[in-house]
């Protein structure tokens, strides 16, 4: 038997090549444009369910859980493209700030509305995989074909570059990150190891990870963790607080929140949201800006 402890890559850190060891609080101080100490990021995901998904080889979080066919659930997810989405723009509007959106492939193809509000409103997109049913898990058949046409639909339907990406369920094979620089894709959303962006290596050249923190998601919070509403909102306000205080002394720092329409924009969840928000961009010195944004900033400054 061998020493399991005995493999080329054991040292201190990380046992990769993949990122750099780095302590947050170590790090050179930096600062956001115009000098602002708490850049806020919000995504809202656009995604398609489909009704009979295969689970295979893994489930995503959030699709279908009952017999088929689950229309309970399937026009639960829905609701989020058709109704849901609109309330939390609205909600995002009141407080100037511009999201970002995670597009799945099929969505776009099947909703031109959807399509029609993004351009309008020149919201960043990010690539994300052609559905909730296709997980990127190691071992998987096809992974590069699936990167590729997803990414070559949405730029076709959206008219954009596309140089970010989140995967479903925050799932990656072995091989992702590296499909997806092969792809053009400049930073990926799935690690969540970090308050700021970091780089990640590549066999097809660097990447920058941008972070897009699960505890505080609207689903994960509300659908997993079974809190309420307002103790979501009360999350991430306490985050937001903590964030700011670290960043009067040791340089800036990131909150990322992920939403899903079908969940934050329901009639009972909306006000939690727009309290949250409030709140937010109250505090001194917030810069409200697009993934995109966030990763130039920061790049130019390494």
């Amino acid at each position: 038997m061998s020493d399991p402890l005995n493999y080329p890559l054991r040292r201190a850190g990380m046992d990769h090549d993949r990122y750099a060891w780095s302590m947050l609080a170590d790090r050179a101080p930096f600062t956001w444009p115009s000098g602002a100490k708490l850049a806020v990021w919000v995504n809202v995901n656009l995604q398609f369910f489909p009704l009979n998904p295969t689970g295979k080889p893994v489930k995503v979080a959030g699709n279908m859980t009952m017999p088929y066919p689950d229309l309970r659930h399937y026009s639960l997810r829905d609701y989020g493209n058709r109704v849901g989405v609109y309330r939390v723009l609205r909600a995002l509007d009141a407080h100037g700030i511009k999201p970002t959106t995670a597009l799945n492939a099929r969505l776009a193809e099947r909703s031109p509305a959807l399509l029609k509000l993004i351009a309008e409103r020149e919201l960043e997109v990010l690539g994300h995989s052609w559905s909730m049913d296709t997980p990127h898990v190691t071992g998987m058949d096809g992974e590069a074909e699936l990167i590729a046409r997803s990414l070559k639909t949405v730029r076709r339907l959206t008219g954009q570059a596309v140089r970010g990406w989140l995967s479903p369920g925050k799932l990656q094979s072995d091989q992702t990150p590296d499909l997806l620089a092969s792809n053009g894709i400049e930073y990926m959303c799935d690690w969540v190891n970090d308050d700021l962006p970091y780089r990640f290596e590549t066999t097809n050249g660097p990447l920058w990870s941008l972070p897009l923190s699960t505890e505080l998601e609207d689903r994960f919070a509300l659908m997993d963790n079974l809190h309420s509403a307002q103790s979501w909102a009360e999350q991430l306000m306490d985050a937001a607080d903590l964030l700011h205080g670290e960043a009067q002394g040791q340089g800036g720092r990131l909150l990322a929140l992920n939403l899903h329409p079908w969940v934050i924009g329901q009639p009972h969840r909306i006000k939690y949201l727009e309290q949250a928000m409030a709140h937010i961009m109250a505090l001194p010195g917030v810069w409200a800006a697009t993934s995109g944004e966030i990763v130039d900033a920061f790049a130019s400054q390494q």
